[in-house]
């Protein structure tokens, strides 16, 4: 499960913070020795935890609840095959989605090579020849009829029409009977017809639906249906995502100048070789910690220690962005090679303490936020307009995601922590809380920060396992860290993310130098010093003590 939403605010509080709040949030610096403290201390709880994982792992590698997703592998050891996305992309049907990515990139430099103009037009060509092959002429006619279905309705320029036809489409997909009866649409029964017809399904409603508000912001004519059909059947971004704006696509894919920068086919190259050294290591991993079964297990997990509990939990995590970013990262390589710049992959879960830069799919973030939460919640200073910006943005993405218990929570969770924030900002910008932290010197306002940022990321954490896990699990780790494991576990936790958090605005306050730097202080000329320095053998003129006072 993924949670697509981002509130892109960094424009608006980069205006509105006063500039030492700005410099105590981001470019507080703190003395080497702590940060090197900070790092160790961080370094030997990620291995403790590590090494209780791969303890409980191998000892139970033969349980009997792990026969269905435990199976035999390489190097004499059982393997984790409990993700089906993963093993369906780099073990399955890897040759299967190579092949058809090869052939995209193979047609594709063939058409750039001998009709530039019309490249597009041989990806969307070969986009729909595959989609046939794969899931047959009723499907293909299906995702045609959803096309010119709301193509007709953007003609007609009205946003909020556009917009409800959008997700009543998109609901058609979610909701019985109608999922039963587009569902005998596909060919065939495979193994992968259930995820390409979803995949493909949802993606149409999300690309079309961009279509058709940006069709309703043109203000001379309207996009012709081909250029919708060229969007849509893009194969690479077809059944997987992630999702670019219309805007975004028709601009690039329609550019004339397809001249490369210096080394951009090296970055590519180097792009595609470190994806796939990650999918080697997790597949490695794989062998020696079952750390996506073992959480299925609740008689297992009542027996673990609160170090394994808590490390399963948060791998749980870094793994679910981990897999996000070699999916996508595949896609957009590919992608790239067309003169592309796709989506970037999401923001590390080890990189996140805050709920307004949460997400596992920045393509989905940029839709939700240009077509819904920027759109209703103006500058996100108004308390009122950003509660009902981000209730109507994860309204539209429980819809995405299909409505069910765990999504609901997840969402009414989530929602409410982004709200938090913004309640707390508007708080503490208030007296006496704003003189405190101005009185405050640069490191100490950071430290005192990261305190209430550590609380945050365990929130972010527990209610993102909602969507990864169980309910059961989240309960489990949540009364293991904050009630059984009282107060030493609790503390010792505390402070290990308190050190996490001290690493990562470190490596921001980096980041803020290089794109912000500070301005030097002038240097004044050398003539004027010159000029203001007496000669050293002019004779000193004797002072007259009534010109002195005069002066």
């Amino acid at each position: 499960m993924q949670s697509g939403f981002q509130p892109a605010r960094q424009i608006e509080r980069s205006r509105l913070k006063p500039p030492k709040l700005f410099v105590m949030g981001i470019k507080a610096a703190l003395p080497k020795y702590e940060l090197y403290f900070y790092n160790s201390v961080l370094c030997l709880a990620m291995f403790w935890a590590a090494s209780w994982i791969f303890e409980v792992s191998s000892s139970n590698a033969n349980r009997k609840a792990f026969k269905a997703s435990v199976k035999p592998g390489y190097f004499g050891r059982k393997m984790d095959t409990a993700d089906f996305e993963w093993m369906m992309w780099f073990s399955t049907f890897r040759e299967h989605i190579l092949f058809a990515l090869s052939g995209h990139v193979l047609f594709a430099k063939i058409g750039t090579m001998l009709a530039p103009q019309y490249r597009s037009l041989v990806c969307m060509v070969y986009g729909l020849l595959t989609v046939w092959t794969s899931m047959g002429w009723t499907y293909m006619s299906l995702m045609l009829s959803h096309c010119i279905l709301l193509y007709s309705i953007s003609l007609v320029k009205i946003r909020w029409l556009c917009f409800v036809a959008g997700l009543c489409t998109l609901a058609t997909f979610k909701c019985e009977p109608f999922v039963s009866w587009q569902a005998g649409f596909v060919e065939g029964d495979f193994e992968l017809r259930h995820v390409l017809f979803y995949g493909g399904c949802g993606f149409t409603i999300m690309r079309c639906m961009s279509f058709a508000l940006e069709n309703c912001e043109r203000k001379d004519g309207n996009y012709s249906i081909l250029e919708l059909l060229k969007y849509n059947f893009y194969l690479p971004f077809f059944y997987f995502g992630p999702i670019m704006t219309f805007d975004k696509f028709y601009g690039q894919v329609n550019k004339s100048d397809l001249t490369r920068k210096e080394r951009e086919m090296w970055n590519i190259s180097l792009q595609g070789l470190i994806h796939l050294g990650v999918i080697v290591t997790v597949d490695v991993l794989f062998h020696f910690m079952y750390f996506l079964t073992i959480p299925t297990d609740i008689k297992l997990l009542k027996h673990l220690s609160d170090w394994a509990l808590v490390g399963l939990a948060y791998v749980n995590l870094v793994y679910d962005w981990v897999k996000a970013a070699v999916m996508f990262g595949v896609i957009n390589t590919v992608s790239r090679l067309d003169h592309l710049d796709p989506p970037k992959p999401p923001k590390c879960i080890t990189m996140l303490y805050v709920f307004s830069e949460t997400h596992f799919d920045r393509g989905i973030n940029e839709w939700l936020c240009k077509y819904v939460y920027n759109y209703l919640g103006g500058k996100h200073e108004s308390v009122v307009e950003e509660l009902v910006a981000t209730l109507c943005t994860y309204g539209v993405t429980i819809l995405w995601l299909g409505p069910c218990e765990v999504v609901l929570f997840w969402a009414f969770f989530n929602c409410f922590g982004l709200n938090f924030e913004l309640w707390t900002a508007k708080v503490f910008s208030m007296e006496p809380f704003a003189s405190f932290e101005m009185a405050m010197s640069d490191a100490m306002s950071r430290r005192i920060r990261a305190i209430f940022n550590t609380f945050n990321f365990w929130c972010i954490v527990l209610y993102n396992l909602m969507a990864l896990n169980s309910l059961g699990f989240v309960k489990l780790v949540a009364k293991r860290l904050l009630l059984k494991g009282f107060p030493i576990t609790t503390v010792v936790v505390m402070f290990v993310t308190y050190c996490l958090i001290q690493v990562i605005k470190e490596r921001e306050r980096r980041q803020a130098l290089i794109d912000d730097p500070d301005p030097l202080p002038p240097v004044p000329p050398l003539n004027a010093a010159t000029a203001t320095a007496p000669p050293a053998d002019a004779p000193q003129a004797v002072a007259d003590p009534s010109k002195e006072k005069a002066e």
